[in-house]
């Protein structure tokens, strides 16, 4: 069986096709309470006088390290609270170390709603047979004490905030500590940090350097392809770089000869920059009308440009696309 991308199979084991997501049928068919015995058994070797020490589980933060001697009061118990993810990984596993970091910014961002237990399987093995990993990274969510979904590899950061989404929504009235995380404004929308690539595009705009801006939005978008903000910033700073050097005269130049194409783009940017949209839609649609061939594309082309300045569902947005197909058709 192929194995999908974004996972490495574990050290030993043969390579194997993870389930994306791992169905409720888990829950009950792992025991944790080995883990339990051999963390009490610990306990007592380790507490003087062959005592056993009894801690609760630890207070800990978002993230945790957890170990075989840790997992029954950091996961099985914590987890009588609040949701546990616990993430197996290894240093020599490279799509770990992408899934990682983005787990710890989940988590953080969680405040409380629920906790990250990390597991590494090199130091702790019996946890990763415990469940039966074939391959990791796997991230396994536990609440009242058992495992109830898990995934294996490095999944895009909008597929794991659906999962944890779809997982805090059907726990919420069984684990106290989501709630609690929610009422305390745990689970209100974390600001995001500022990322550096469009704080970089951002400066280069606000000091006039549409070159620069540009570039670094395409970066961005050569990075991300499907990152809407970055496309709709680069059509921003097309147009300001477009419009700069563009005289107002040339309304008036367009109004003399409306077939005039290249008059009539230049115009209708500089009715855009005036908040005069319905103005610029209007003057191309009447220069689409009476040119044709790649001047007629060439006007076209330069109106949808403009489209993507608005929200496409902007009522002036929305009238403007009907009267162009009614004036190409």
């Amino acid at each position: 069986m192929t194995q999908p991308p974004g996972s490495a199979p574990r050290s030993g084991a043969q390579s194997a096709q993870p389930s994306p997501a791992m169905s409720a049928s888990l829950a009950g068919a792992v025991d944790l309470s080995s883990l339990k015995q051999r963390a009490e058994a610990a306990s007592q070797q380790q507490a003087p006088g062959g005592q056993q020490t009894g801690a609760p589980p630890s207070a800990g933060g978002a993230v945790i390290d957890v170990t075989e001697s840790s997992f029954q009061s950091d996961v099985v118990e914590r987890s009588m609270q609040q949701l546990v993810v616990v993430d197996l990984w290894a240093e020599w596993c490279g799509p770990c170390k992408q899934l990682g970091p983005l787990l710890d910014k989940l988590a953080n961002e969680a405040n409380g709603a629920w906790v990250l237990a990390k597991v590494d399987v090199d130091a702790n093995p019996r946890i990763a047979q415990l469940f039966g990993a074939q391959s990791i990274p796997t991230v396994v969510a536990i609440a009242g004490g058992q495992p109830v979904d898990a995934f294996s590899g490095a999944l895009p950061e909008p597929e794991i905030r659906k999962w944890l989404n779809s997982l805090l929504d059907a726990l919420r009235d069984k684990l106290p500590g989501v709630k609690a995380a929610e009422e305390a404004g745990g689970q209100v929308e974390a600001e995001e940090p500022e990322d550096p690539r469009f704080t970089e595009a951002e400066a280069a705009f606000e000091r006039g350097d549409f070159a620069e801006a540009e570039a670094a939005y395409q970066r961005i978008l050569d990075e991300e392809p499907a990152n809407t903000e970055a496309k709709a910033a680069l059509n921003q700073v097309r147009f300001a770089a477009r419009t700069e050097s563009i005289d107002p005269a040339v309304i008036e130049t367009s109004n003399a000869d409306p077939a005039d194409a290249t008059a009539a783009m230049s115009a209708a940017d500089v009715e855009v920059a005036r908040q005069q949209p319905e103005a610029a839609f209007a003057r191309l649609i009447a220069a689409i009308r009476v040119n044709a061939g790649e001047t007629k594309d060439e006007l076209r082309n330069h109106l949808v440009e403009l489209f993507e300045l608005f929200d496409p569902a902007d009522e002036r947005v929305v009238k403007a696309r009907r009267d162009l197909a009614s004036a190409l058709f």
